[in-house]
């Protein structure tokens, strides 16, 4: 899969989000992890605006030695790619934009998240919007609208098979399998074998915590990333514990925690806070920790098809990962207002997406198996009891092909191809 050719160009709904940003913001700052398509999606958009990346070492000293020469240089309306690499041109590009507040006049990319950067909050308060891309959905892949979280909160589920191209579960499988092993990186997602997908992903990994890393953070142990992160795979979509992961890794606790805030910098994992009803206390209970991509998390662990059968539960964690980023995805250019958590109360009851707008509540529960009754809605019925009026319904994303009511009260059941078939 090409993201450069013109025939074979897979059109990125985040890219209408970057040119209505443009249209009424001085500095419009596209985030998202490396090699997840932001260049060519900048350029895309607007492809006749002037072109500077800071992956060119010539360029890359010039404006780490003068950025507001560097600044001044520039043409009116220019994207700079990979900005994180020179932190010092904030202030410049402030100065510049307090100058002449022209709309438009910045598209900047940034493979680690500028808002975790001090710098970043002083100087560009108030003139910079973020636009976040995430590695490929596979609504994106598919080249399909990706409109289920559009139908979750309208909650506008009808009856019905899935498809006659997914009647046969040995082939909803397989596509499932395929999904979660390759991810969504556009490199891995074009090759051709899945062992050719990981030596991808490992390849990526080595030179993103090698080189990419250290221009974050002070990196002394740099090994200790690779470890880190192998570990949050294998405990894939569970609760955060620093203190157990301090002791497992045998690495202080301290450090940790800053090697952690590393890898969400550099969007290779993302914390999913905990609902309650008592907003005051979210604040006090763990989040869970997901590695962002599938693909990355499944080369970290492992994991091949044959785990499909082997290993169960890890693949469940796996999968539910896997639909945190798609529903995350789909929400980025569905509706900006959304917010993700996940419920777990003192009975241990579970919903695994918790989905917020305002007060308005909706809940989503993963399951591996193909076959789900009301039962399996335990969670998203606690859930439905928390929030009183404010619940507007729930599904149960699973293996199957029928899409049904689990109750007259607003739960569903959806087989998972929804996510890219709606």
């Amino acid at each position: 899969m090409q993201m450069d050719g013109p025939s074979n160009w897979l059109a990125r709904p985040m890219g209408r989000k970057i040119s209505e940003a443009l249209a009424d913001t001085p500095v419009v700052c596209l985030l998202g992890p490396r090699q997840c398509g932001k260049s060519t999606l900048a350029r895309r958009v607007e492809p006749d605006r002037a072109y500077v990346t800071l992956d060119d070492t010539q360029v890359l000293q010039v404006a780490r030695e003068d950025p507001a020469g560097f600044v001044a240089a520039l043409p009116e309306k220019v994207t700079l790619d990979e900005v994180q690499r020179a932190p010092g041109l904030f202030p410049a590009i402030k100065r510049a934009v307090d100058e002449q507040r022209t709309p438009g006049r910045f598209l900047l990319t940034g493979s680690a998240n500028l808002r975790l950067m001090p710098q970043v909050k002083e100087s560009l308060a108030g003139r910079m919007e973020v636009v976040r891309l995430q590695p490929l959905s596979e609504a994106e892949k598919a080249r399909r609208p990706g409109d289920f979280v559009q139908h979750l909160l309208a909650m506008d589920f009808e009856p019905e098979l899935t498809g006659v191209a997914m009647k046969k579960e040995a082939a909803r499988q397989r596509q499932l399998q395929g999904a979660l092993l390759r991810g969504g990186f556009p490199e891995a997602v074009a090759r051709k074998q899945d062992a050719r997908a990981r030596q991808w992903h490992r390849q990526y990994l080595q030179s993103l915590l090698e080189m990419d890393a250290p221009e974050v953070a002070n990196i002394l142990h740099p090994q200790d990333l690779h470890r880190i992160l192998s570990m949050l795979a294998l405990q894939n979509a569970s609760l955060l514990n620093i203190n157990s992961l301090s002791k497992a890794l045998q690495i202080p606790r301290q450090r940790l925690d800053v090697y952690v805030a590393v890898l969400e910098k550099l969007f290779l994992i993302r914390r999913l806070p905990a609902w309650h009803g008592n907003q005051s206390k979210r604040l006090i209970k763990s989040p869970k920790v997901y590695v962002v991509d599938s693909g990355l998390a499944a080369t970290l662990a492992d994991f091949t098809a044959d785990d499909w059968l082997q290993n169960r539960d890890a693949i469940g964690h796996l999968l539910e990962a896997f639909v945190v980023q798609q529903v995350i995805t789909q929400a980025g250019w569905t509706d900006s207002d959304l917010r993700f958590y996940h419920y777990r109360d003192k009975d241990q009851v579970e919903v695994d997406i918790v989905m917020e707008r305002g007060r308005k509540v909706w809940g989503i529960e993963v399951k591996l198996s193909g076959s789900v009754d009301a039962r399996d809605a335990a969670g998203l019925r606690r859930l439905r009891e928390q929030c009183g009026e404010n619940f507007m319904g729930g599904v149960l994303l699973h293996g199957g092909h029928l899409c049904h009511a689990l109750d007259d009260a607003g739960l569903w059941a959806v087989p998972w191809a929804h996510l890219w078939m709606s």
